[in-house]
Order: C-alpha cells, then structure tokens, then sequence
C-alpha cells in the first residue's frame, strides 16, 4: 500500500479539510476554498488531476440555479410582502400560542419549498421576535420550530433544500418529480413533527398573551411600502413557479428558468437602476463554498477513491437494491451529523452516477434516499443547517442562548422519526421510486 499514491493523497487533503471545517475556527468558505486549491495543485502537480478535470468537477448548473434564486429573492425582500404576511397570519391567531405556533410554522414551510428555508427564516424570524415580545411570550419553542419545520417542508421541492438543487441538477429529476416523491413523505414527516412540538410545548400554550391590542393594532398593510414593485415581482415570482412545474416537458434546465426569473424580475422592477444593489445582495460566500467542494470532490473522484467506494456497495446494489437504499439513506443521514448535508450530497453524486453510467436498473431509489438521509437528519444540531443558525443567531440577539446539547435532546428524536419514514416508505413502495 502506497501512502503517497493519490487515492490516499486526495483522502488526507479531503479529511483535513474537514477536520479543520469542524474547528470552526476559520470561515468554513476559506478552509474548503483552502482545501480545493491544495487538491487542485497538489493533483495538477502529480499528474492525476488535470485543470480541465478541475474545471469539468464543478456543478455550473448548481451554481447558476442558486444565483437565479438568490436574485429573485433580494428584489422580493425590497417589498416587504413576507412581514405583511406574517403580521396578518398572527393577528389571526388573536393571541393563541399554539395557533400561533402552527400557522407561522405552516407559513415559514410553505415558504421554504419556493424560496428555501434559509431565506425564509431570515424574513420571519424577525416578526416572530416582535410579536413575542408584544405578547410576551417565550420565542424560543416558536422560532426552533419554524427552523425544524422549514427545514423538512424543504426537502419537498427542487429548490427547497441546497441538496436537493444538486440532486436534481445531476438526477435530471424536475420541480414535479419531487413533489410527486418527495413531498407525500415530508408531509407525514411534517406533520410528526409537528405533533411533537405541539406536546413539548404544552406549557407554554397556558401562558395567556398580554398586550393584545397592540399586536390587533398593528398595520400589517403599511409593512407593504412598493406595492408596484410587489406586484411585478409576484407576476415573475408566479410564471417562475409555473415554468418550474413545466420545465422539464419544455426541455429547459430549471438553471435556465431561475436565471430568466431574475432577469426579468430586474428588468421589470430596476430598469435604469444599476443592478449592483440587488447583486450584492448574492451570497458569494457560498458560491466559493460550493465550488470549493466540488473542486475537492473532483479530486476524489480522480484519483479513484468514489469509484473504488462504489465498487464496495455495488454487490448490495446488485442484490436488494431497496435495502441498500435504506442503507444508504442513514449512512448519509449519519455522515451529515459530521460533515454537513451539502458536502456529504456532493461527495455521494458521483457514486450514484457509477450506478447509473453502468445502467444498473432502478439507481432513482439511491437519489431519493440521499435526499431524504441528507434532508431530515440536518435537523439534529444547530450548526448543520443554516437555518438553525440563524435562528440561534437571532435568539442570542434576544438575549436567549441555546446550548448545542439543548437543541440535540429536543430535535433528535424530530429527525429520527422523519428517517423511519422516509426507510418505511421506501421499503413499502420501493418500485416506485426506481421509476
């Protein structure tokens, strides 16, 4: 055994990087952008990964996806629309605190599967801060449940999830598949969830609201301060939404559908405007990110560590490839508590594209447990979806500080009832989803 060929190579560049994300004493962009610059000179210099290889590693129909989104959603965010809803949604409840629980949680969800929970929870958790505070209500339970809610109704659409953007991307799988597998387990998965929370929070639901009449008095209307720019953006927003549902039968990339929803979303709403105030609004941090984990993937894949990890589990998939599904999907599950969702779905893409490059019948079940795996197990620690952090973000703002080890007691159990699931359902209609 060679320690300096560059199968072992590439896996000590790819476990130190990793290991040095879990310190998080660096920005983890910096580290994985580190650790793909090393990956890519290190293999250019030995011969086995090649700057067209490097090139040819990175997912542009990802990344363009994502910045098509991330614009659509900075001119939206200009219109305040998402606190005029949530102001209206909690002056329904007049002052209930599970309703309340329940119809933000409802609102933050369906949110999610069109703008991704990230987003949304950035919009909401606000309001959320605000009305607990009129209230006097404790936000911890309201703003942790929007965060878990989110994060599962997310994994219910193409563009709900950063995995699941990859996913489909590699898959082919369009914005009507994954409603039509994916969606149906989340909703039970959801609604568990939901019955959860719901006995958790028994005490607090006895706790009577006070000042309600200021929460009645406020004007959720005069939240809305563009309405001509809402009502653009909404138009776009819609056929946006439509073309997502068609695009596969109109044989156009869903890349291609969010990068012309953001076009015309600048050209209707900023014609004259330099576009530079809503593109700032672009999370670069994340495209280096992204395109760092593909650089390093690549040079997994390059120097034969996926392949030689597909060739390991291709006799179960040979055998039963229903219970190598479920295998799979809590091996994923489990390697997302250490590595974070979006890393473990681009490490795991090229695996399952061996299975499907050697016209192995029914892969389609392996991506389905890779986006359930990666999907509802990031709920199980703050810092393993970045929706949560934002929530602990804005709690410590309000003077409310949640500990790791708090969040892990209360949410485990969430995330291993959505995994039971997802096995159940894949076992039960196992053909189905090899379709």
């Amino acid at each position: 055994m060679d320690i300096f060929s560059p199968f072992w190579i590439s896996i000590l560049i790819f476990v130190v990087t990793f290991i040095w994300i879990l310190s998080e004493k660096v920005h983890r962009s910096l580290i994985a952008f580190c650790g793909a610059v090393a990956m890519a000179i290190i293999g250019d210099m030995l011969g086995w990964y090649s700057p067209e290889q490097i090139q040819n590693s990175i997912d542009f129909p990802t990344l363009l996806l994502l910045g098509g989104m991330m614009v659509l959603v900075a001119v939206m965010e200009k219109t305040w629309v998402f606190e005029y809803l949530a102001i209206r949604i909690a002056k329904k409840t007049h002052g209930s605190y599970w309703k309340l629980l329940v119809a933000l949680g409802i609102f933050t969800s369906l949110s999610s599967m069109i703008l991704d929970n990230v987003t949304t929870i950035i919009l909401v958790a606000p309001i959320t801060l605000i009305i607990t505070r009129i209230l006097h209500f404790n936000p911890v339970p309201l703003l942790m449940s929007q965060a878990i809610l989110s994060n599962i109704a997310g994994v219910g659409t193409l563009v709900g999830d950063p995995p699941n953007i990859i996913i489909g991307s590699v898959a082919g799988f369009s914005f009507i598949t994954f409603l039509t597998h994916a969606l149906p387990v989340v909703f039970f998965a959801w609604i568990i969830a939901l019955l959860y929370i719901l006995a958790h929070c028994y005490g607090d639901n006895k706790v009577k609201p006070k000042y309600i009449e200021k929460l009645m008095d406020i004007k959720a209307h005069k939240s809305i301060t563009k309405p001509i720019v809402l009502t653009k953006s909404l138009i776009v927003l819609t056929g946006v939404i439509l073309l997502f549902f068609f695009h596969h039968m109109l044989h156009i990339p869903a890349s291609v559908v969010a990068l012309l929803g953001a076009a015309c979303i600048l050209l209707l709403v900023a014609p004259h405007d330099n576009p530079q105030k809503y593109l700032k609004k672009l999370e670069l941090s994340v495209f280096l990110f992204f395109t760092s984990l593909f650089v390093l993937v690549g040079g997994l894949e390059a120097a034969g560590v996926l392949s030689y990890i597909a060739t390991l589990i291709e006799w179960g998939v040979q055998t039963n490839i229903v219970a190598t599904a479920i295998v799979l999907l809590w091996w994923a599950a489990i390697l997302t508590a250490i590595i974070d969702n979006i890393p473990m779905t681009i490490a795991m893409v090229p695996i399952i594209s061996f299975f499907e490059m050697n016209w192995v019948p029914g892969t389609n079940i392996l991506w389905w447990a890779l986006v359930f795996g990666v999907g509802f197990w990031a709920n199980i620690s703050p810092i393993w979806s970045t929706a949560n952090l934002v929530v602990m973000a804005k709690l410590e703002l309000a003077g409310k500080k949640i500990h790791n080890k708090d969040w892990m007691r209360m949410w485990v159990p969430v995330a291993f009832l959505g995994l039971s699931v997802a096995s159940a359902v894949l076992m039960i209609f196992g053909n189905y989803f090899m379709a």
